[in-house]
């Protein structure tokens, strides 16, 4: 029988999906990109957007799909636990993921739809392990699942349950698997990767001291880190290590003390841009992206204006901007001074405005520069890879993919860099 996947939201869900189906080729299905049999949906629920994309992606599958088995997993399930759809079989949530493959078999037996939630996670984390995955370069590790922040607008903690670590030495097995596989690069992935081993008696820095001892692994990537989980421990690790690349995704979510405060970010400006100073004294010329929400309930234009001079003066390399989306169950969602979605939508405008300012200047001042560059695919004459700083990078050659080569930097054409090899 085919089997497809179809995956939504974050770098944790396309882990999961892939371990999913290595389960299901283990038993001799087939893993297939188009039409199948069985469909497994890994939902996502981040914002109001999200739950109704997946729920409109669940009943197109099913639509196209009369006689295919449908399993659907995940955020939106969980952030929705009264959701009911005739047109799946399956329904789990963030809990039992391991077990996609027996309950589709039980239900190839026996035809009996199942809806499988739990009131709450328990503190053990649900062990996976992959090998392979589609990318031939760069793979995905889950180490964490979970998130105790609490921040005032965010359901994930409600959907993923509270922290937990995979063990270190399952980790460590894992990634010496991938490198064996000849993966040039690792992708630590968690809901809240940093606060990793704070249940197994270990730490972050820790982990990240041991992997970077693994014989073979050519470059180490942190999916999300945030900025109170750069403490001394890691920034040594840091400047210890060169395989760690110069590339950190630094939520900021906000440039104003107040808003901050009112997110229970658990940091203010000062202490943001402190940091951010140390890392660029550690690694200098390092690329530096974020996220920041526009519109959150009592951001007045007095406020919006200070998250988008804070933005200018840390010189992020990339803003991800989101409008503020309301999310029934949080604390937020209670609050008064709720944005008209016009103004949302014009001060996201004028922040991706400001980003694409940065980012282009950002570009700019990688020409002359001689950087090692992972090609990852082959189009007619070119070849097509990121540098360590997650820059895309184009040269003229072809046949020499998952390599990393030295190039030059030549040029900056519509956000890719054009080099040529050294």
């Amino acid at each position: 029988m085919k089997v497809k996947a179809v995956t939504l939201g974050c770098k944790v869900n396309t882990y999961e999906s892939e371990y999913v189906m290595s389960l299901f080729q283990e038993k001799g299905y087939e893993i297939v990109s188009d039409v199948a049999d069985i469909y497994v949906i890994n939902t996502c629920s981040v914002t109001n957007t999200s739950d109704a994309k997946s729920r409109k992606i669940i009943n197109k599958v099913r639509r196209e799909n009369k006689d295919s088995i449908i399993v659907v997993m995940g955020c939106m399930v969980e952030a929705h636990k009264d959701y009911q759809n005739d047109l799946v079989d399956i329904i789990i949530g963030n809990k039992d993921k391991t077990k996609v493959v027996e309950l589709v078999e039980e239900y190839l037996k026996t035809h009996e739809k199942k809806k499988i939630l739990y009131k709450d996670f328990d503190n053990v984390f649900e062990d996976m392990f992959i090998t392979h995955m589609n990318s031939h370069t760069r793979a995905f590790v889950k180490i964490q699942d979970g998130c105790e922040n609490f921040c005032s607008y965010c359901i994930i903690p409600y959907t993923r349950g509270r922290q937990r670590s995979k063990k270190k030495e399952n980790v460590l097995k894992e990634i010496t698997a991938l490198v064996l596989n000849g993966y040039q690069e690792i992708v630590l992935t968690g809901i809240h990767t940093g606060h990793y081993g704070s249940d197994i008696e270990t730490s972050f820095p820790e982990l990240l001291e041991e992997i970077c001892k693994i014989k073979g692994l050519k470059r180490l990537r942190i999916s999300s880190i945030e900025i109170t989980e750069l403490d001394d421990n890691f920034l040594e690790v840091l400047k210890k290590y060169p395989i760690i690349v110069s590339h950190l995704h630094i939520p900021l979510q906000a440039g104003s003390d107040t808003i901050l405060k009112a997110m229970n970010r658990k940091y203010l400006k000062d202490y943001y841009k402190n940091k951010i100073d140390t890392i660029r004294m550690i690694r200098p010329g390092i690329s530096i992206t974020t996220d920041v929400i526009v519109g959150f309930p009592g951001e007045t234009e007095e406020l919006f204006q200070e998250t988008f001079d804070f933005v200018k003066e840390i010189r992020f390399s990339k803003v991800h901007v989101f409008p503020y989306s309301r999310r029934q169950g949080t604390k937020a969602d209670l609050m008064d001074g709720q944005i008209p979605e016009g103004i949302k939508k014009e001060r996201v405008k004028r922040l991706i405005e400001l980003s694409n300012q940065l980012e282009k200047e950002y570009l700019n001042s990688q020409i002359g520069l001689e950087l090692p560059v992972l090609i990852e695919k082959n189009l007619d004459d070119f070849s097509f890879g990121h540098t360590e700083n997650y820059l895309k990078v184009k040269i003229p050659e072809k046949n020499i993919n998952n390599q990393i080569v030295l190039v030059k930097i030549l040029k900056n054409e519509n956000d890719v860099l054009i080099g040529e090899r050294v």
